[in-house]
């Protein structure tokens, strides 16, 4: 099996996690023809929306029409460019700090040369002090995303929500961060519900960094804490209540996935179920938890994840640990009933299952989870 490991030849006492010393070009520097497909990117909803319920869990399902789709734009003319050159220095941040991503997107658009697009970026985020979900989302709703569904997580004490993107100028074509623009999926610790002592830790960094919460996006484009490195007793106490806090107090506001569409590849890696066999025949683990793929209560949204890449962490107390970092995602959405019936070269993204759902995402989250972690060892 081929290990893929991250290499730091230093852990420097910084406000940031370390960096790699080499900068890895972002998936946008790759060559990659045009689309020769025509996707349509999410625009303002209205959705139609059914709920099922298994015991703590409430999942729910969102179809739209196709003019929802073609009623929202971009906000900002002009502004598409800054936009996506901080969505590609988030990327590059992601690509230098987990090689695990990098090596499967350079493996899977190795295949016919194939085109990648995202179907969405997650971030995590302590629901305190202005540091929850709004302190990054005011950055998406500033260009154009409109905020959707609410998931909660009760077991987690965590809850998101995530937000459909605008139509852009260049939704037709392009890879990476430069293809269609995203889905945003991002969740907060309910920092509240925690014990007394992690709320004191969350609270003091988050306390410390003034107004760091304003500038969550320069935060996660630059690879940087907004608050002081921690003790590594304090990671240590938010590890053994939530292994979410812990990332997040490590991580901060760094892209914790993107993921790949994989139902708008063109070769047969388009099914998950095969691309999941590629990931693992070249030597990757994928999170067994709750199965490798993660399947909807409606059978029309298929997920599944890598184990999240570890790298070293210098400590304030000046301990150097190895803590978690990120992972790489795959989902695909399949065509909704009312439209089963349509010829495949006319199947466009607003025909497809939209939203999240609360069993999938639980299960995505332990990617990062010390369980997970140790399988990969």
């Amino acid at each position: 099996m081929r290990l893929v490991s991250t290499m730091f030849s230093s852990c420097r006492c910084s406000s940031a996690i370390t960096k790699t010393a080499s900068p890895v070009p972002s998936l946008a520097a790759f060559s990659i023809p045009p689309l020769r497909r025509a996707f349509v990117s999410f625009s303002h909803l209205s959705f139609t929306r059914n709920s099922v319920s298994s015991g703590n869990l409430k999942f729910c399902t969102v179809s739209a029409s196709k003019s929802d789709f073609q009623s929202h734009s971009f906000r900002h003319e002009g502004g598409e460019s800054f936009f996506r050159d901080v969505l590609t220095s988030m990327e590059t941040v992601y690509l230098n700090r987990n090689p695990t991503a990098k090596a499967i997107l350079e493996l899977v658009h190795s295949v016919d040369d194939e085109q990648i697009c995202y179907d969405h970026l997650a971030f995590r985020t302590f629901g305190v002090n202005g540091y929850g979900i709004s302190s990054i989302a005011s950055f998406f709703l500033d260009y154009g995303y409109t905020q959707q569904e609410e998931l909660r997580f009760p077991a987690k004490k965590l809850k998101a929500l995530w937000f459909s993107p605008p139509r852009s100028s260049s939704q037709d074509g392009g890879s990476g961060i430069n293809g269609p623009l995203p889905r945003v999926f991002i969740s907060e610790l309910l920092v509240d519900q925690m014990s007394p002592k992690t709320q004191e830790i969350i609270r003091k960094y988050t306390e410390k960094s003034g107004s760091g919460n304003k500038y969550a996006a320069l935060a996660s484009s630059l690879g940087s804490l907004t608050w002081e490195k921690p003790l590594y007793s304090e990671f240590q106490q938010l590890a053994g209540e939530s292994e979410y806090a812990a990332w997040t107090l490590v991580n901060g506001y760094a892209l914790n996935h993107v993921t790949i569409s994989t139902h708008r590849l063109k070769s047969n890696l388009r099914n998950i179920k095969r691309l999941n066999q590629f990931i693992e025949q070249n030597g990757f683990k994928l999170n067994s938890e709750g199965g490798v793929l993660k399947v909807s209560p409606d059978g029309l949204l298929l997920q599944s994840s890598t184990v999240a890449d570890s790298i070293p962490f210098c400590f304030s107390d000046g301990v150097n640990e190895s803590v978690p970092c990120s992972y790489i995602e795959f989902a695909e959405r399949l065509v909704l009933p009312q439209y089963k019936n349509l010829p495949e070269n006319e199947v466009q993204e607003f025909h497809r299952r939209d939203g999240f759902e609360v069993g999938n995402a639980d299960k995505i989250f332990e990617s990062t989870s010390k369980e997970q972690l140790t399988r990969r060892a």
